[in-house]
C-alpha cells in the first residue's frame, strides 16, 4: 500500500486526484499507476485502468490471475469491473468511497456479482487514514484555492 500511496502523491502534484494503484503478482511489483484523467483528457485514465493495461502488457496476457491490486480508494463501479474481467484475484484498498464505491460502500461488484464466472476477494480499509488524508487535504486545497 506504501507505493500505491506513493503513486497518489505523484497525482497530487500534477494535479489530478491523488489515486495510486500498485498490482502485484507472486509477491513482485509488476504495475504501478495514479490517476491522469485530467493530464490524458481520457475518463477511463483512473489508477487502477491504467495499472492494469501496464501488467497485461507486462504479462502479456489480459488474464491477471496470480496478481493483486492495491489501491488508496475503493474502485468504483468501472474500476471494479476491469479488475475482474482482468481476473485479478484479490483488491485491497484503503479509503472507502462512500459516493462512488463499488467494493463494498454502494455495491460489491467483485463479490456479488460473477463476472463472466469470475469473483474476486476484497479487503478494504488497508492504512485508510493516511488515505483518506491525503484526499481531504487535496479536495481542502482546492475548496480554499
Amino acid at each position: 500500500m506504501q507505493l500505491a500511496i506513493q503513486e497518489a502523491l505523484k497525482a497530487e502534484k500534477e494535479e489530478e486526484i491523488p489515486v495510486g494503484a500498485v498490482i502485484v503478482c507472486k509477491n513482485r511489483v509488476i504495475a504501478a499507476a495514479h490517476n491522469m484523467r485530467e493530464s490524458l483528457k481520457d475518463p477511463t485514465a483512473h489508477a487502477e485502468i491504467l495499472a492494469i493495461r501496464e501488467a497485461a502488457k507486462k504479462l502479456n496476457d489480459w488474464r491477471l490471475t496470480n496478481c493483486e491490486i492495491y489501491v488508496t480508494l475503493e474502485p468504483c463501479p468501472m474500476c471494479a469491473a476491469a479488475i475482474v474481467l482482468a481476473r485479478i484475484k484479490k483488491i485491497i484498498f484503503g479509503a472507502y468511497d462512500p459516493d462512488n464505491g463499488a467494493c463494498g460502500s454502494i455495491m460489491n461488484i467483485p463479490v456479488t456479482y460473477k463476472v463472466f464466472g469470475y469473483r474476486a476477494e476484497v479487503e478494504g480499509g488497508i492504512m485508510k487514514e493516511r488515505c483518506s488524508a491525503i484526499l481531504k487535504e487535496f479536495f481542502r486545497k482546492r475548496r480554499d484555492g
